[in-house]
């Protein structure tokens, strides 16, 4: 188990995905998953609470569309959920921080802005650039 100081970031003079950075990035992961299960959880207890008591048709109709778009946020929030299980799958098998498509480091602003990321920001647009092409046809 490695021991990280409280302040810990990783610097660009390190070594990429050395085990303090790897570390880093477990726990990062780790936090988010844990506070989008929270939230999750939350959402269920309040979605289980009843029945919508509203009287009036507008403010029923309301509480429905609030309703409606909790359950696409915590969607949204299972989707990335299985994401960051995907990461901490590529920590366990020492692939994670590399691109996919080129296996070139995606960097550690890319990681710390978005730590699920899979692809290196050239690899994204690239990505990107032939999603369009072909959305067009």
């Amino acid at each position: 188990m490695i021991t990280l100081p409280e302040d810990y970031r990783p610097r660009e003079d390190e070594d990429f995905m050395n085990p303090m950075q790897v570390e880093y990035f477990r726990r990062k992961l780790l936090r988010w998953q844990e506070d989008l299960l929270k939230e999750a959880n939350g959402t269920l207890a309040s979605l289980s609470e009843g029945g919508i008591m509203e009287a009036d048709i507008t403010d029923r109709a309301s509480v429905e569309t609030d309703r409606a778009l909790e359950l696409r946020t915590r969607d949204r929030a299972r989707k990335l959920i299985s994401k960051i299980e995907q990461a901490l799958l590529r920590i366990e098998n020492g692939s994670y921080g590399y691109c996919e498509d080129t296996g070139e480091p995606i960097g550690l602003k890319r990681l710390e802005a978005r730590p699920i990321a899979t692809l290196s920001i050239e690899a994204q647009e690239r990505h990107e650039r032939m999603e369009r092409v072909h959305r067009d046809d």
